[in-house]
């Protein structure tokens, strides 16, 4: 399997095979190769329908029956590869030749690639391309950068201030104690305090305890397994209880959360239905939906256990056995590979619950959520311990 992106003649070209056929998008237009121009490219796959834009023409390539998984265990390469005879001939259609030119703002399923000296594996005969003390990134917020006898200085846009425009005006005097985040709230010109684990207040400076975990909104807690080395991650199992009032919500997310090829293992509400999905490769897991009755939006407690156990899925609510199926009888996958990390609500700030789970679940949990056992563990976790925001104390009011 592969997937190219290359010029061939002045044109933009993307080619992929995720296992049975190669599929060809081009470019109707020519990039320019005066050396100035800087192009914007969006290039990808969605199952094995491909898109290719080139400066907001696109180009697309209607799926067909075939495979959707595209599976490659190799470096990912910019500009060149270590050695040209790595390159598969049908993902280019000339002779293999490195990359002559300037590439900038990487980002690969949502995630910037950092070109710069540290942060790649490796690489060859790269030199910096702006040359200045500017840079493409240096200015943040669409502040515009200017080269100055001292190194650099940004103008910043009306809503933004600091060195690099980083900051929010709103946040320039902010109130929010150490123990916090200053989120801007510019509808309102004003901000608001977001908390860390165990504070809470409007300026996060009282202190809490709770084994009741209060989701309001706005809200995550991630928690990083500390024996996730030693399981077994053909039988997983995942314990908790929950209330809220919403239909919509993600309760939590097993899994790293960082591309879509992680495995995951979710379990969250849609139209007040407990909903679960789980992923052990490749992201083609049908939702297991209940409705049977439509109680789990109802305010009172609600206990689910969800158990894998390599390809089946068991999913039991308020002790009942609610859903049981083989998720792949082919057995191509049994392992929960979920990376040790547990989030609970939501994901972190900033990342919208819709855009991470690409739509499988629509906004982070309102409500609360208690005795959260993995695997076969005798003690609950301590959600106290983790890292999050925003979490208030749901012991009062039970």
């Amino acid at each position: 399997d592969f997937l190219c992106i290359s010029l061939v003649n002045g044109y933009t070209q993307l080619r992929y095979n995720l296992g049975d056929r190669t599929v060809i998008l081009q470019t109707p237009q020519k990039v320019h190769t005066n050396g100035n121009t800087w192009h914007l490219l969006n290039a990808g796959r969605v199952g094995n329908e491909g898109y290719l834009d080139l400066d907001g023409i696109n180009v697309t390539q209607k799926a067909s029956p075939g495979m959707n998984a595209l599976d490659t265990h190799t470096d990912f390469f910019v500009g060149g590869v270590s050695s040209l005879n790595l390159v598969n001939p049908m993902a280019i259609e000339n002779e293999p030749t490195g990359f002559t030119g300037c590439i900038r703002e990487m980002v690969i399923n949502n995630r910037e690639l950092n070109l710069t000296v540290t942060d790649p594996k490796g690489g060859a005969n790269i030199g910096d391309c702006d040359g200045t003390d500017c840079g493409y990134t240096m200015c943040k917020n669409n502040g515009t950068c200017q080269v100055v006898n001292s190194g650099f200085s940004c103008s910043c846009p009306k809503d933004w201030t600091g060195t690099k425009c980083e900051q929010s005006i709103h946040c320039s005097q902010h109130m929010c104690g150490s123990h916090a985040l200053c989120i801007p709230q510019p509808s309102s010109f004003s901000y608001t305090c977001a908390c860390t684990l165990g504070w809470t207040g409007k300026y996060c400076d009282n202190k809490i305890k709770f084994y009741i975990a209060k989701f309001v909104g706005n809200s995550y807690i991630k928690y990083t397994d500390p024996f996730y080395g030693k399981r077994d991650l053909q039988y997983s199992r995942l314990s908790l209880n929950f209330t809220t009032n919403q239909t919509e919500g993600l309760i939590v997310w097993m899994g790293k959360s960082e591309d879509e090829d992680n495995d995951f293992l979710a379990i969250g509400l849609a139209n007040g239905t407990l909903k679960v999905v789980i992923n052990l490769g490749e992201r083609i897991s049908v939702p297991l939906m209940h409705r049977k009755y439509f109680t789990c939006s109802d305010g009172r407690w609600h206990f689910t256990t969800v158990v894998q156990n390599q390809t089946c899925v068991k999913v039991y609510l308020d002790e009942e056995l609610i859903l049981f199926e083989d998720i792949d009888p082919q057995r191509k996958y049994t392992a929960l590979n979920y990376g040790g990390i547990c989030y609970f609500g939501g994901f972190e700030i900033g990342r919208k619950v819709n855009i991470v789970t690409t739509g499988l679940f629509q906004k982070e949990f309102i409500g609360k959520i208690k005795d959260v056992v993995l695997f076969q563990d005798s003690k609950k976790i301590q959600l106290m311990k983790a890292e999050g925001y925003n979490i208030h104390d749901g012991n009062s009011g039970n």
